[in-house]
């Protein structure tokens, strides 16, 4: 297997940069640069290194080795502390490129070597990359909670419990000789009745996890003209999108990303809605209505200017939806206001009033989507197909007309569940049979 090596601190420049190097050749790398013995595993040592061929100075840092298995990636690793100069660490990287059995590591690939080491499963892999990618400190959290074997754990139990299951058909059709319980099939119907109860409450979180990781989607829709452009440019304080008195200026869906209270939330501006015959314009229009559909929430914003409420508008309020007057800087406020049944906000993108109630506004409706549930929750769309292959082939096991065909639907669920985790093996059958049932003694 080759070594590889990879800046684990990033390529800008920084006070400290560290290289990674992990794989069998992970001690030669370390002795060719410094001329020395390898330290003692996870003690730093001091020192120079240098380019073999020439003596010719590359840098003065540190180094630690961490010995297999005991490792992120079950290899012997070396990680070299340099300092974070883009000439150095780009002469380090060529210097190990030369050393034989090394190369540069492809993108993710000390995460899959600890997978393939049995140091992490697919989940925490996954985990892994969440947390790199985490903006928000409900990301942060998430991701750490996964990390730590939060789902693992929760998936790692039904996979027992289901192997269980399996072996105590499997033994049913493979030893009937044995003393084996009567129509053992029918008294396993209860365990895998319960799991199917668990699986579905695991399903049915609103996809809570997945719009933690991914980022509520918030619509701000509204009459052309409306404000919709200004608001979104004030919520994010920057220009985001082009403010114009010409209606129909917005065509096209655009987005700015925000943190609401620990929160990461995808803020889209959309088309006016209207009748148009321009065929630009009303795909701009269609998507802003498709997008309302799929919108977490929905920030529905109606001209304070105008003697009634916008009538297209109307039709996409709905209980997802905070309803917003703009332009409350041009026209005398009312103590209270309600549109389509909601109370009003009152919001000026130019002076800035209101901003702050539709802020807050915004952070509850946001967090209420966030309510705590009991266990972990999913993150990834792969998760939950692989899920609903398991409830599906639990249900079909249950209405199985033979046992033979049960004992398929068992293994089929297993199957998806460890494409979750990747830790899964039907070799761990043969254990639970032996131990259970004594067989062959």
């Amino acid at each position: 297997m080759d070594t590889i090596f990879a800046v684990a601190s990033g390529l800008q420049r920084a006070g400290v940069s560290v290289i990674r190097v992990s794989g069998p050749a992970a001690l030669l790398t370390y002795k060719e640069l410094s001329g020395r013995p390898v330290p003692p595993p996870r003690m730093a040592v001091f020192g120079s290194f240098r380019v073999p061929e020439t003596e010719k100075m590359l840098d003065r840092g540190m180094a630690i080795y961490f010995e297999k298995p005991s490792s992120f990636t079950g290899e012997d690793v070396v990680e070299y502390h340099l300092h974070g100069g883009v000439a150095v660490v780009r002469g380090f990287l060529t210097e190990l490129a030369k050393l034989p059995g090394c190369r540069l590591a492809e993108p993710g690939e000390f995460t899959r070597r600890a997978f393939e080491h049995d140091k992490i499963d697919l989940t925490a892999a996954e985990a892994v990359a969440d947390l790199i990618n985490a903006e928000t400190e409900a990301q942060r959290v998430q991701a750490l909670d996964q990390l730590g074997g939060g789902l693992a754990r929760l998936y790692q139990d039904w996979a027992e419990r289901l192997q269980k299951v399996l072996a105590h058909q499997e033994a049913d059709i493979e030893f009937p000789e044995e003393d084996m319980p009567a129509r053992i099939s029918d008294k396993l119907k209860p365990e895998i009745r319960i799991l199917i109860k668990e699986i579905r409450a695991h399903l049915d979180d609103k996809r809570r996890g997945e719009r933690l990781r991914n980022g509520v989607m918030i619509a701000i829709l509204g009459a052309p003209n409306a404000g919709k452009s200004s608001l979104l440019n004030a919520l994010a304080r920057r220009d985001v999108a082009i403010v114009s008195e010409e209606a129909g200026t917005t065509r096209d869906i655009i987005e700015a990303h925000l943190d609401l209270g620990g929160y990461p939330v995808i803020l889209a501006d959309t088309a006016g809605l209207r009748l148009t015959e321009g065929r630009v314009e009303a795909e701009g229009i269609r998507r802003a209505h498709k997008l309302a559909g799929n919108a977490d929430i929905k920030i529905i914003l109606f001209d304070s200017a105008l003697p009634t409420p916008d009538a297209e508008t109307l039709k996409v309020v709905d209980d997802n939806s905070i309803v917003v007057l703009t332009k409350s800087d041009c026209i005398p406020q009312t103590p209270e206001k309600t549109v389509a049944g909601k109370k009003a906000l009152w919001v000026s993108s130019t002076t800035g009033a209101g901003l702050e109630a539709l802020l807050k506004a915004l952070t509850e409706k946001v967090a209420a989507l966030f309510e705590t549930r009991d266990g972990p929750s999913l993150t990834r769309e792969r998760h939950r197909r692989a899920l609903e292959e398991v409830e599906e082939a639990l249900k079909r096991c249950l209405d199985a007309d033979l046992p033979e065909l049960a004992a398929e639907d068992l293994r089929l669920a297993l199957r998806s569940l460890g494409a979750v985790t990747g830790r899964v093996h039907v070799e761990t059958l043969l254990d639970t049979i032996f131990k259970d049932f004594c067989i062959g003694k």
